[in-house]
């Protein structure tokens, strides 16, 4: 009966005595940790930004963005590491589209951007994925070719996410330069003009930023209303 006690004690002293193995530990780290952990790291290069004094985009949208431009790289989707955020639950008469070079972790633009015109007025509040809407569509996209049509050079877009922007390219969503998209339209109608549902920019930035961001890149129009499942 001594030795069986003895037996047991010793190997209970020897179980808690030993040292945690740090890869069993992490394995059983909680989902939420783990998450932690994610959020900890789009707040650091969020941070480490090199601005180019421009203004940086709310951390929010910034943050929905990242997450799924790191799932659709990772599925091959788009090919670049440039990110472009439009913020739509922004005012249209503040510059509220970022492209950002995430490899050098820089902001290479911030510009002034139209939404559609029976998306809103000032403010964009009514979205649709559907044909002959004018209504901008929210969620991922990846960048396309460029082409020239009727706005000159334009680039087209292509809908990720079913039923919520999909049929962007069938819809003729593109991005493309016009010239209500300019501090003096604000000026004078106290709003920035509007499109068809296009994200458009001003004339003087397009082709810059066409050029940039073409081929397959990641494009992100963001509002409060939509949580996208590439995001969560």
């Amino acid at each position: 009966m001594v030795a069986q006690f003895f037996t047991i004690t010793l190997f209970l002293f020897s179980f808690f005595s030993a040292p945690l193995r740090a890869n069993s530990f992490t394995a059983k780290l909680p989902n939420k940790e783990t998450s932690l952990v994610t959020e900890s790291a789009i707040v650091s290069l969020y941070s480490g930004l090199q601005t180019n004094q421009y203004e940086l985009p709310k951390l929010a949208s910034f943050t929905q963005a990242l997450k799924g431009f790191y799932k659709l790289k990772e599925r091959g989707i788009i090919k670049k590491d440039i990110l472009t955020l439009i913020d739509f639950s922004l005012s249209s008469n503040v510059k509220r589209l970022w492209v950002i070079d995430l490899a050098s972790k820089t902001i290479l633009f911030q510009s002034l951007v139209a939404h559609g015109r029976n998306t809103g007025e000032e403010f964009a509040n009514s979205f649709s994925n559907a044909a002959q809407s004018f209504k901008s569509s929210l969620g991922f996209y990846a960048t396309g070719e460029v082409y020239n049509g009727k706005h000159g050079l334009s680039l087209r877009l292509d809908g990720l996410e079913k039923g919520i922007n999909d049929n962007a390219r069938n819809r003729g969503v593109v991005m493309h330069a016009a010239d209500y998209v300019s501090n003096s339209f604000v000026k004078n109608n106290k709003r920035l003009g509007r499109s068809q549902g296009c994200p458009a920019v001003p004339v003087a930035l397009s082709k810059e930023i066409i050029s940039t961001i073409k081929d397959k890149s990641c494009l992100f129009i963001y509002h409060h209303k939509l949580v996208s499942s590439l995001s969560s």
